[in-house]
């Protein structure tokens, strides 16, 4: 352990991610052909990109727990609405409101009522699925509409050899990088994660921004739905229930992201996401149980703080 002391978390979470790619190359025939890269990489998009969207609310020292109630709930209402006579566009657009205003009312309850992060995003994920089965669809499974193929291709298709969703995650991870990078509003989220109070004392308006990158939230979210519902055909609301945000936060943490705010950047959620990938690519290979991977999952994070 003395000698990772002087990596950083991205480089020794980078590092272990070729020592698996090399083990499992050797252990695994099939392991590192072109199809089964591109695969694995597919395979872990939309994790990635909802990454993305935790990664900036933790940057700005703060975390989003009903992230996958919203894009379920929303996605899943979109394509109700598209199969009901409303146009796909305008189906879209009322989704994304819908998931934009989830994110704002987040910001609003955090930022300006001062309810605790956790908290607030907590009990707003489990509203907006009650909300969401109750007063907008009553099915577990929405199904891809007639009227909304063409996000067939979001999910599915192809541009160049290469996927669409693998595309998607990676315009999502160039657009999210120039804004912390290059933008004002990038800096002064980052500047709130690091110190809120110095943040305000400077002028930066931070309850706005607080408010800002829980609405970024949910747009990402919302699109990594649109990618979820084209490669399955449908939108699944169980999952809002599931344990998926935990891996969610997994692969933002074990990219380096620190959960105390103002530090990282998205490259972190790419090295977290490689890592997870490769790891559970290798492991369904091998035939390992769902049960069995959550729990070397659980060591993995475990192992992860020590480090």
């Amino acid at each position: 352990m003395k000698g990772l002391r002087h990596l950083s978390q991205e480089q020794i979470v980078f590092t272990l991610a070729v020592a698996l790619c090399i083990g499992f190359a050797i252990m695994l025939p099939g392991f590192l052909t072109t199809d089964n890269l591109l695969n694995l990489v597919r395979s872990v998009s939309i994790l990635g990109m909802l990454g993305v969207a935790m990664g900036l609310v933790v940057i700005g020292r703060g975390i989003d727990l009903s992230l996958v109630a919203t894009m379920a709930i929303s996605v899943a209402w979109t394509l109700q609405l598209a199969g009901s006579g409303v146009g796909l566009p305008q189906a879209i657009a009322l989704g994304l409101g819908f998931s934009l205003a989830v994110g704002m009312i987040n910001g609003l309850l955090i930022a300006y009522v001062e309810i605790p992060a956790i908290f607030a995003t907590l009990a707003m994920g489990t509203a907006v699925y009650g909300f969401g089965r109750y007063f907008l669809f009553g099915l577990d499974v929405i199904y891809m509409p007639d009227g909304a193929e063409a996000l067939l291709w979001v999910g599915q298709g192809s541009l160049f050899g290469i996927p669409a969703a693998i595309l998607a995650f990676v315009l999502v991870c160039a657009i999210a990088a120039l804004f912390l990078r290059w933008t004002t509003y990038g800096r002064y989220l980052r500047a709130v994660g690091d110190n809120l109070p110095a943040a305000r004392i400077t002028g930066i308006p931070a309850r706005p921004i607080i408010t800002m990158q829980y609405m970024i939230s949910s747009l990402i979210g919302f699109a990594a739905g649109l990618v979820t519902s084209g490669s399955i055909a449908s939108m699944n609301t169980r999952v809002a229930n599931s344990t998926m945000v935990y891996d969610i936060i997994l692969v933002v943490v074990l990219g380096g992201i620190g959960l105390s705010g103002g530090r990282g950047n998205i490259r972190n959620v790419v090295v977290g996401t490689m890592l997870i990938g490769v790891l559970l690519n290798g492991m369904t290979i091998m035939n390992i149980q769902y049960t069995l991977q959550n729990v070397i999952k659980g060591v993995i994070q475990i192992g992860r703080a020590h480090v």
